[in-house]
């Protein structure tokens, strides 16, 4: 496979670009992503068989299993990320390393039903958290260990609105590729 084809399969809607300017618009948007994205997932994996959930979305990429128990462990750690900088000053939050994680007994053999449902719950904390949240709040940071990267809470709004629609893209586009929706 040509590198330009895997890294449409990759990232087929592109990498998360952050605006100059994060605007009242920008975060409404993405909000709503956030509210929809649990049920659009849900929609687009129920009733899928254990041999599709164990398709991998690219040459040498995570089955859907694995990435729908990423999806949810990655939004649970940054619900947290959330939390750490409302509370404290510009914290380095706690890394984790997502492939090893992928690799672990729950992501591959797990039933998606129990990162779905977990998936909907931390969604509907996150965005009641968000709906309350000042822009002067969502101004907050915390950083990253690895490279000591800032990042304000507005952008992570963005960057998981991106993320959660990312990997529902890769799902969509692997089910549509096989003929299964």
């Amino acid at each position: 496979m040509e590198e330009h084809e895997l890294y449409k399969l990759k990232y087929p809607i592109g990498t998360f670009e952050v605006p100059e300017v994060i605007t009242d618009e920008n975060l409404n948007e993405w909000i709503g992503i956030l509210e929809e994205i649990p049920n659009k997932l849900r929609i687009l994996v129920e009733g899928l068989s254990e041999p599709q959930l164990e398709a991998p979305y690219r040459p040498e990429g995570w089955t859907v299993r694995q990435t729908v128990h990423h999806i949810a462990d990655s939004h649970h750690n940054s619900y947290l990320r959330f939390k750490w900088a409302l509370t404290e000053n510009s914290p380095v939050i706690k890394a984790y390393d997502e492939k090893e994680w992928s690799k672990l007994f729950d992501a591959k053999t797990a039933p998606i039903e129990l990162s779905l449902t977990h998936l909907s719950a931390v969604h509907a904390k996150l965005v009641y958290l968000l709906k309350g949240l000042s822009r002067e709040s969502l101004k907050r940071k915390f950083i990253h260990p690895e490279g000591h990267v800032e990042t304000s809470l507005d952008e992570n709004v963005g960057r998981y609105a991106w993320h959660g629609q990312h990997h529902y893209t890769q799902i969509e586009n692997l089910l549509k590729r096989r003929g299964w929706v």
